[in-house]
């Protein structure tokens, strides 16, 4: 089974919510997880052979939450060789504004940029559709375990 680093960015706590649903579910099925929350890019790159799953919001105008905002500068910064990395990523945002989960694209932009490779369709959740947003997510996990399996 796989070992997870998850990445959480979070203003007002859905993702975490979400971070912590999203967890039990990958324990349950067999899966070694740690949150990282704030993250560290340093922790995440201690350990390359863990998949990387970023769960974040969106603040602001399109920007990346506060308690991610150093993982993201450094990964913009240091531009670390990443090719090894493989990845996933849940965004959290309201489809009414034109930054709709922009801090998962920020993100998923950064470590691609990095030579990451993504497994599977980035998901997005609108707040507004879904009142739990773990449950979308729960749905989205299943599927996407099955390609890291």
């Amino acid at each position: 089974m796989a070992k997870l680093n998850l990445v959480v960015g979070s203003m007002l706590g859905a993702a975490e919510y979400v971070a912590d649903h999203v967890a039990s579910l990958l324990e349950q099925a067999g899966h070694q997880t740690r949150i990282h929350n704030p993250a560290s890019l340093a922790e995440v790159l201690a350990e390359p052979d863990a998949i990387l799953l970023v769960i974040t919001s969106t603040h602001g105008a399109g920007d990346v939450p506060d308690n991610l905002q150093p993982f993201a500068k450094d990964l913009a910064d240091q531009h670390p060789d990443l090719n090894a990395l493989k990845y996933g990523v849940i965004g959290l945002g309201d489809r009414s504004y034109d930054t709709f989960c922009q801090g998962g694209k920020t993100l998923d932009r950064l470590l691609a940029e990095c030579g990451a490779s993504r497994i599977g369709d980035r998901l997005e959740i609108d707040v507004t559709q879904h009142e739990i947003p773990e449950d979308a997510a729960e749905a989205w996990i299943h599927d996407w375990m099955q390609m890291i399996a």
